[in-house]
């Protein structure tokens, strides 16, 4: 099992996307998201205050399943950026946002879907570090984030609404190895569900949501 030991935060080095990197997830969606090989890691900057109390909230609905405590993650900002990938590296990590993305995210879902967006990608770290006997093992790793997105949502305290834009943003910037959304909607419920979050509640907030 990969460890991660990323500094999620302002703290860090700059990683380049090199032949020893990985990059995890990198999530799709609009003609104009770029590909992880345009990534240039000398245009990294630190993110938005903004950016990081949405990563803040993140990260206190993972608390309380990470023991001692959950992966760090290095968070920036790139133009350059897949719209919001996880890379690591042999000497760590990070998570890297196209400042344009985040905006248009923003303007259409509000500060929930950020908050579903960063939980996925960041649902991959928590996956590899996090016992999890709750999904199942044939599951691959995007719909195993995918469930860790749903706890976050639950865990964060979503009301109906932001929840049906969390979905929403879900739905239209899908990793591009699982990107029908029918498939992934179980794996979130199972994860909302899993957390505490009301069954009836999430399927309302699915129902307006596009099968693609």
């Amino acid at each position: 099992m990969r460890r991660f030991n990323i500094i999620f935060g302002a703290a860090a080095m700059v990683l380049p996307i090199a032949a020893s990197a990985e990059v995890i997830c990198a999530l799709g969606g609009g003609p104009s998201a770029a590909k992880p090989s345009s990534y240039n890691s000398a245009a990294d900057e630190r993110p938005s205050p903004d950016t990081m109390k949405i990563v803040l909230r993140v990260d206190a609905a993972y608390a309380p399943f990470c023991l001692p405590k959950c992966p760090e993650a290095a968070m920036f900002r790139n133009p350059t950026a897949p719209n919001l990938m996880l890379a690591v590296y042999p000497e760590g990590g990070k998570m890297v946002y196209a400042p344009a993305f985040f905006s248009s995210v923003y303007g259409k879902y509000g500060e929930a879907g950020m908050i579903a967006l960063i939980a996925h990608v960041y649902g991959h770290a928590i996956d590899e570090t996090t016992p999890s006997n709750w999904i199942p093992t044939n599951w691959n790793r995007e719909l195993r984030a995918d469930a860790w997105a749903g706890c976050a949502a639950a865990k964060a305290g979503l009301s109906a609404s932001d929840l049906a834009a969390a979905l929403g943003a879900m739905s239209a910037y899908p990793p591009p190895s699982q990107a029908v959304w029918g498939r992934r909607v179980p794996a979130v419920r199972l994860g909302y569900t899993h957390c505490g979050g009301e069954t009836a509640k999430f399927d309302a907030a699915s129902s307006g949501t596009k099968s693609k």
